[in-house]
């Protein structure tokens, strides 16, 4: 949507329902499509998720902060929140339709079964594909992403590594690299690198619940032992 109508459409919706004397603004988030600033009373939209919404979308993004304006923060994204929301319009979803698009970021993941996903900071953890692993949240070796910063390989860094050689230890799995010896893995300044994973035997530790560190939406889940 052109962010000149968002705009106009943000404040317009704003005026309706009370909040004439919050601010509305634009902010750079990438992940999120808005936030409800409550101390200083205002709303903000990601302008570069708005520039590539619809105006359904950014409608109901907006409505949605609203909401949370009304309800105040205490009432979170409870039944409080979600009555308000379907009472001025909004879906009351308390994520953004997975339909909605989104914008990649310079880090791409790919488990071995193909699925994909992209991250704008290079990431901490080796983590696993839910997808693959039927919807499960431990952490499967077996499933490990792989990833390319702006198409093209990179190192992962030596924790990274390190935590990738410490976890698989603990799965009875071995990993090596290559081209190159298992050394490798701890020179974070190497050149192109695959990881190959070697399943010894299947194990399955950690209990079957969330991850607090990645998006709710998203297909990876990090190591049992980093929630």
């Amino acid at each position: 949507m052109n962010l000149v109508e968002a705009r106009n459409l943000a404040r317009d919706l704003m005026d309706r329902h009370g909040l004439a004397d919050w601010r509305f603004e634009y902010d750079d988030a990438k992940r999120r499509a808005g936030m409800c600033h409550f101390a200083a009373r205002r709303i903000s939209l990601s302008a570069p998720l708005a520039a590539v919404y619809d105006e359904g979308e950014v409608r109901d993004t907006v409505l949605h902060e609203i909401a949370h304006a009304l309800a105040g923060h205490e009432a979170g994204h409870g039944e409080q929140w979600r009555a308000k929301a379907r009472e001025i319009g909004c879906s009351g979803l308390r994520y953004v339709d997975p339909q909605a698009p989104t914008l990649d970021g310079p880090w791409i993941g790919v488990c071995p079964g193909g699925h994909r996903t992209t991250r704008f900071r290079r990431p901490g953890v080796p983590m696993s594909c839910r997808k693959c692993g039927d919807g499960t949240t431990s952490f499967q070796p077996r499933h490990l992403i792989a990833w390319t910063y702006r198409g093209h390989d990179a190192a992962m860094g030596e924790r990274y590594e390190r935590e990738l050689r410490e976890l698989c230890a603990q799965f009875g799995v071995r990993v090596s690299v290559e081209p190159g010896t298992e050394e490798r893995i701890a020179r974070a300044a190497s050149g192109r690198r695959t990881l190959v994973v070697e399943t010894l035997d299947p194990v399955t530790i950690g209990p079957d619940e969330p991850a607090s560190d990645v998006p709710v939406d998203g297909p990876w889940r990090v190591p049992a032992s980093r929630r």
